[in-house]
């Protein structure tokens, strides 16, 4: 049985989407990792799969994996993905509908042009809700690297966890030496994304991001939340501001006690049909 599937991006931070309301299949890691494979596979930063809601009041249910096959919790630019996916493929006719993830649900509203706007849900920040080994809550935090270097970040949970620092230039930046040692710092017994962000003016910053699992993505929607809310805690950015990434731009909103939103483009890069038996063990 050939399986159908979508391949779309967000800013450059690309997905294989699969519907598994109107067909099945099951993907273990293995199978991801081969699928992932941008030689031999279909190639992507994750695989995202739409089923049926576990919940009567909710519409769909999604599921994240990373191209190393480990399931996460959120994906900003994915659920962008998501809901044109099953717009286009019409699974719904509605524009503005709840979808269920592993960390809660989240509303996405389909605009123009394939832009989308989601409420992202609440930011988190407490030690034990990212998850970050602290004996207290603080507004920053330094942690040890490599040759006795040390790391003051900020810890934000957008429904994944994620590591905030600022660099004066985001360009030059370390990220692939960094990076990885953020990514699996002991403090963070989940492991983290790490974000490293450059503040131009109070409503535009720059942002790289090494995701756990994958490596540098081009963009990383959840990554531009916690990096935007970052900067606003410390006062050094707006309550809406532009976040550039290597793909592109997304808008972030936040008031302090409520909800985090984000607008930004989606493009389907094409469909196709492979056999599932030629990359499972």
């Amino acid at each position: 049985m050939l399986l159908e599937f979508t391949k779309m991006h967000g800013l450059g931070n690309d997905f294989m989407v699969v519907d598994l309301i109107s067909q099945r299949a099951t993907f273990d890691k293995m199978t991801i990792q081969r699928l992932a494979d941008r030689h031999f596979g279909v190639g992507f930063d994750q695989l995202l799969i739409v089923e049926a809601p576990d919940f009567p009041n909710v519409d769909f249910k999604y599921r994240i994996f990373n191209a190393d096959g480990s399931e996460v919790e959120q994906c900003g630019n994915g659920v962008r993905c998501f809901a044109r996916f099953v717009h286009e493929r019409q699974l719904t006719n509605k524009t503005r509908f709840k979808v269920q993830t592993c960390s809660g649900i989240v509303e996405p509203e389909l605009g123009p042009n394939g832009w989308v706007r989601v409420n992202m849900g609440y930011p988190k920040f407490l030690p034990q809700e990212i998850p970050f080994l602290a004996e207290t809550a603080e507004a920053l935090y330094d942690i040890d690297l490599a040759d006795d270097q040390k790391l003051t970040i900020d810890v934000v949970n957008m429904g994944n966890p994620h590591a905030v620092t600022i660099v004066s230039d985001v360009l030059t930046a370390d990220v692939t030496t960094i990076g990885p040692q953020i990514e699996s710092h002991t403090r963070f017994p989940q492991r983290v994304n790490a974000g490293f962000m450059q503040i131009m003016d109070e409503k535009h910053a720059r942002l790289r991001v090494f995701e756990r699992g994958v490596g540098e993505t081009m963009a990383c929607g959840t990554g531009a939340c916690a990096a935007a809310i970052s900067g606003m805690r410390r006062g050094l950015l707006a309550n809406s501001v532009e976040i550039e990434l290597a793909g592109g731009k997304l808008q972030i909103e936040w008031q302090e006690g409520d909800v985090v939103w984000m607008t930004g483009p989606t493009a389907t890069v094409y469909e196709g049909r492979l056999d599932l038996r030629y990359f499972q063990a």
